[in-house]
């Protein structure tokens, strides 16, 4: 998976030290003609092979519902609206097979498909695939919080204290 240059920077001064990092993830949903009446859109990871919605680093300077839309866009070709935060929480510390320790302060966005068509769009993805709500693959908890709080009709983000 590539890693943003100023992460790379960073990298070089501290090594593999814990790295606290902004995140981002999108849960872009779409209506459909089912019982549920709407999909949601999932990415399977290349190094784990696992189904999460859209995440990625938000870059230096940049909002966050800006990296969520920008990385609909980069990991599956499809233009989103970002309709809500949804969601905002720490992540468990990551731990990468070089070393690298990162925590994430990931911002879930409820976020709705406006144009493209679904597919692989950079080297990050094996997978992407539109799946009814009611029928989701086997997700992480993880992910499932951050699907369930974007799936959620709440007006207000989610904190976790």
């Amino acid at each position: 998976m590539p890693v943003p240059d100023f992460v790379l920077a960073l990298r070089a001064k501290i090594g593999t030290d814990e790295l606290w990092l902004p995140g981002t993830t999108a849960v872009i949903t779409r209506p459909t003609g089912t019982a549920s009446g709407r999909e949601v859109l999932l990415v399977q990871r290349v190094d784990d092979l696992r189904w999460t919605p859209v995440t990625g680093i938000v870059d230096p300077g940049e909002e966050p519902a800006v990296a969520a839309r920008r990385e609909a866009l980069e990991e599956t070709g499809v233009e989103i609206r970002v309709e809500r935060l949804a969601l905002v929480r720490t992540t468990p510390l990551v731990e990468y097979p070089n070393g690298d320790r990162t925590r994430y302060l990931d911002h879930t966005f409820a976020c709705t498909w406006v144009s493209g068509e679904a597919h692989v769009a950079d080297d990050e993805s094996a997978d992407v695939r539109w799946y009814d709500v009611d029928d989701l693959p086997e997700l992480t908890e993880e992910m499932r919080t951050r699907i369930e709080a974007g799936l959620s009709d709440e007006t207000t983000a989610r904190f976790t204290s």
